[in-house]
């Protein structure tokens, strides 16, 4: 008589398949068994009898489990058979849990915010400052909820939380893209309606009045060198000139007339020429652009053929840098009130105002028709202020650069300012 031989790793390996499906009993511990598949897949299991009747356990495949390994798996599902459990119902319950537990981790709000910014920011220009505010604000707050818990009593309490630290704009900003994420979720059928439905911006922005700080000017002006073209230097150049966005991005080489930009009164949006001291400073801007070859011959432009466009994009490009920049700076996250690039202009004007630059000049440099400058007095402004208008810009692009170094504590007046 031939007695059976127990399986071993190189018997396992050279068992071939057959055209239909085979068990292999292993001599070594009786009910283990190795499965093999017409496909040649193999794996092993268990047959055993539990309250009177036949049961089959999957132990696992080969080769991932291997011969000494299925014998402890199969003599431990023995054993709990002998103290009266059932291996294979305690492995389904098993599974059930496991999969009950994914099931709820797939909807709780850091999960889903991990899929929007995968599936959806990851494809905005914009998409790393809303994930970052998401996460700084959202997450930490409501990561491990189900989305399906969070009420529209949960968003208020959330923007109010917000407005109560000082930040009335970073809760506006919050409730737009919890508003989008929301709306992202009922488009996936994941909720049937959006908590953010009828809640109102928790406070109102009144942006005529923005102007940078000096730590705003500083990170700005940081955020555009890193930034590069083609958004960098005509950043700079709004913040030094302090002229009007179109009429920036349109600037052209034959506009510029050695220490001056010429704008006709075609190109200004009050119809009336303008000339534009150019700075030591905007020089130096202006002299680092790589050209971009076009008949127009448009400065700021990414194809020679166009002015820039697409100014919101842009100023998000430099507004995300800014962020990263202040936070690196001050070893936390810093929240920057949201700016526009008219600010700017604003900013331009309060600070030659600072400079202690007569109201008249700045409204030259700006080219603002009503005010002091307005009647019979603005038809020869042009010509009258020239050079104050030199003074100004020339002093207003030192303050900048002394901000940006850090020397901006000292504001030095121009000799016989007046107002």
């Amino acid at each position: 008589m031939t007695i059976a031989r127990a399986l071993t790793t190189k018997a396992v390996d050279a068992i071939k398949p057959d055209a239909t499906r085979r068990e292999i009993p292993d001599p070594a511990l009786s009910g283990l068994y190795l499965v093999v598949q017409p496909s040649g897949a193999k794996s092993w299991a268990l047959r055993y009898r539990f309250a009177g009747k036949p049961k089959k356990l999957t132990l696992g495949r080969w080769p991932i489990m291997g011969v000494a390994d299925a014998r402890s798996a199969a003599s431990r599902a023995i054993e709990a058979v002998e103290r009266g459990q059932d291996p294979g119902a305690e492995k389904q319950r098993a599974k059930a849990a496991k999969l009950e537990a994914a099931l709820s981790e797939r909807d709780k709000i850091k999960t889903l915010m991990e899929q929007y910014a995968k599936r959806h920011l990851a494809n905005l220009k914009s998409g790393a400052t809303v994930k970052r505010e998401l996460e700084r604000h959202v997450v930490s707050a409501w990561g491990d909820r189900d989305i399906h818990e969070i009420s529209r009593r949960d968003v208020i309490d959330l923007l109010d939380t917000i407005v109560d630290t000082g930040r009335a704009t970073t809760a506006n900003r919050v409730r737009a893209y919890l508003s989008k994420f929301f709306s992202w979720a009922v488009e996936r059928e994941i909720v049937d309606a959006s908590p953010t439905a009828g809640v109102k911006a928790p406070a109102k922005e009144v942006s005529r009045d923005r102007v940078l700080s000096d730590d705003e000017i500083r990170w700005f002006w940081k955020a555009c060198e890193a930034e590069g073209q083609p958004w960098g230097p005509l950043g700079l150049t709004l913040l030094l000139t302090g002229q009007r966005l179109g009429e920036a991005a349109g600037m052209t080489d034959s506009e510029i007339d050695g220490g001056l930009w010429r704008l006709s009164a075609a190109r200004t949006k009050n119809g009336r020429a303008h000339d534009v001291p150019i700075s030591e400073a905007v020089m130096g801007v202006l002299g680092d652009i790589e050209r971009i070859a076009g008949d127009a011959g448009y400065i700021h432009t990414t194809t020679g053929a166009a002015p820039l466009s697409g100014f919101h994009k842009g100023r998000n490009h430099i507004a995300d840098r800014m962020a990263e920049i202040a936070t690196e700076e001050r070893g936390e996250p810093v929240d920057i009130p949201h700016w526009t690039f008219h600010d700017l202009r604003r900013t331009a004007a309060t600070g030659m105002a600072r400079l202690g630059i007569p109201v008249r000049v700045t409204e030259a440099v700006l080219n603002h028709v009503s005010g002091t400058g307005g009647g019979i007095v603005a038809v020869y402004q042009r010509h009258d202020y020239a050079d104050e208008k030199r003074q100004a810009l020339e002093a207003w692009g030192r303050f900048v650069i002394e901000i940006v170094e850090g020397g901006s504590d000292n504001v030095v007046r121009l000799a016989g300012a007046r107002t």
